[in-house]
């Protein structure tokens, strides 16, 4: 951590699918975290729904555990569909979630930071009045293991419109994902398994939407290597929510569902929920133990004779008006979900070797059916396989951890080759539609290489002179790209990463307008910074970093 800043407090947030919540603890007591568990409508709870309720006008009626606290009721009225699942807009879902009707989904993911900024700033003051949350306080926001350079930039245009952050502060603002806040969390569980330093250990974050995954190495320093690339997939407990639904589209009709999809959706979350409490979470995959459950829609969905028409109607009717998902419809509606999940375990396997232990994190991970078929799959190749206490918050104090001791990361392996632009003499190697005045050309010039191993706030300097003493402007420019021989920056699979513009003294000679490039890799932002090696001016801005 700077020792320019003045942090007193480390926040985690843990901004998740379907879920979300913070953690945090002083640094003048650091061995206490506190996960946050008072919540508006809903005490003792760890999360809270990443649900927000509008009006007509966009504007936020409500949040979390209040959002979708609408019960059933015989009087017929039409309210307004929550935002929920917003997050999925990140990443590359190809099949995303609607949303409320002019609601645009980076408007969801700021109102519900400011909603979550307003309650840490609550619960903040309340312990320390004279805490300057906007200078002395540290967030770590954490994401998914398959975010890239867009995903994170736009979370922190999201946070600073959401006032999490200011711009003069932004720097008190830090990423790291989510499968890696969940291996720090998890050293403490790796001593308690008796396992040393030098032992490798996968963790398998199941949340809400995605699943990843990271395998670290136990270092003699108590920090953490990097092994293999994180990997990561939508394969979380919604999926499973999902299938839910199209069960319940079998028996009402998918005219119906969609109906009351968009002008009922509370009455039907109000439904999986339930499903998810008495079917979901119990249900083990062993036939004998299974015990099957009853949902009377009328019950949950007070007009749901009015809405089902045709044979379906009439089926229902027959069944008046009962579901009830037997034993394999119910493993049909997780065995495509948990597939997936362990064809990730399996590759990432297949790239590390060996593997000491296994730990399950998120909130998915508490499925006993899930650990089950697991722990059957990978027996004989792992000989460690926990859930730790506690596995939903394990991503929330492994991230205020990390940011009370940033160093106990120690490396990361990058996902992207990253490279600058450079002139050269033109040779004979490139094509002659390539050749700029005086015989020149223009080139990629490798930074740092895909694979490679960063150490945190390992730096790469390299030293820029501008092509002409006219010149008023210089402008730096990185790109990235998977290709593994990259010649050129504007060729297929090259993309531009960011890049920002300095002014250069208007008189002077070229050692005055030498400027030395540093790129400061390691965490998940890159920290850029130009400073003229004669007047040591200044200059910074930070890339997202997809590693």
């Amino acid at each position: 951590m700077s020792e320019s800043r003045d942090i007193r407090v480390v926040v985690a947030i843990d901004f998740g699918t379907t879920y979300s919540g913070f953690a945090y603890a002083h640094r003048s007591s650091s061995q206490y975290i506190v996960t946050n568990e008072s919540w508006e409508g809903c005490a003792g709870q760890f999360k809270i729904p990443t649900v927000l309720q509008y009006d007509e006008n966009l504007n936020i009626k409500s949040w979390g555990y209040i959002a979708l606290a609408q019960k059933p009721t015989k009087k017929i009225e039409v309210k307004t569909k929550p935002a929920e699942l917003f997050k999925l807009y990140l990443g590359k879902l190809a099949k995303r979630p609607p949303l409320p009707e002019g609601l645009d989904y980076k408007k969801a993911i700021t109102d519900y930071l400011c909603k979550m900024g307003e309650k840490i700033r609550e619960t903040l003051n309340a312990h320390w009045q004279n805490l300057d949350v906007s200078s002395q306080v540290l967030f770590i926001l954490t994401i998914p293991a398959e975010f890239d350079a867009r995903d994170i930039s736009i979370m922190r245009e999201c946070a600073i419109s959401a006032n999490l952050i200011d711009e003069l502060n932004n720097r008190n603002l830090i990423f790291m994902t989510e499968p890696e806040a969940a291996a720090i969390q998890c050293i403490e569980t790796l001593k308690e398994q008796e396992l040393g330093a030098g032992s490798t250990y996968m963790i398998v974050d199941c949340g809400g939407g995605t699943v990843d995954l990271t395998v670290r190495k136990f270092l003699i320093s108590e920090s953490l290597s990097e092994l293999t690339e994180r990997s990561g997939d939508f394969c979380g407990s919604t999926f499973v929510d999902r299938e839910f639904n199209k069960f319940l589209s079998r028996k009402i009709g998918e005219s119906a569902l969609e109906y009351l999809t968009e002008n009922y959706y509370c009455y039907l979350q109000n439904l999986i929920q339930e499903f998810c409490r008495q079917v979901k979470l119990p249900f083990t995959g062993d036939p004998s133990t299974f015990e099957s459950v009853e949902f009377d829609l009328e019950k949950f969905i007070p007009n749901i004779k009015t809405v089902v028409t045709g044979k379906e109607k009439e089926f229902m009717e027959k069944e008046d008006w009962l579901i009830e998902p037997k034993f394999e419809e119910v493993k049909e509606m997780f065995d495509p979900v948990i597939t997936k999940i362990i064809s990730l375990i399996h590759d990432q396997l297949s790239v590390c070797g060996n593997c000491s232990a296994m730990f399950l994190v998120g909130g998915f991970s508490e499925s006993e059916y899930l650990q089950i078929r697991i722990k059957e799959e990978f027996k004989q190749k792992v000989k460690i396989i926990s859930v730790p206490t506690q596995p939903i918050t394990a991503i929330l104090k492994g991230a205020v951890k990390f940011g009370l001791k940033e160093d106990i990361i120690s490396e990361r392996v990058l996902k992207w080759t990253y490279g600058t632009p450079t002139i050269r003499r033109w040779e004979s190697t490139d094509p002659e539609d390539r050749i700029l005045s005086g015989g020149l050309v223009q080139t990629f010039q490798t930074l740092v290489t895909k694979g490679s191993r960063v150490f945190m706030n390992e730096k790469i300097v390299k030293t820029f002179i501008p092509a002409s003493l006219d010149q008023k402007q210089m402008t730096f420019d990185i790109y990235v790209t998977s290709k593994d021989n990259a010649k050129y920056c504007d060729e297929d699979g090259v993309e531009p990463l960011g890049n920002f513009l300095i002014d250069l003294p208007s008189d002077g000679d070229y050692n005055d307008k030498t400027f030395l490039f540093t790129l400061e890799f390691g965490k998940i932002e890159i920290l850029a910074t130009a400073v003229n090696k004669h007047t040591r001016q200044k200059f910074n801005t930070t890339f997202s970093l997809d590693i």
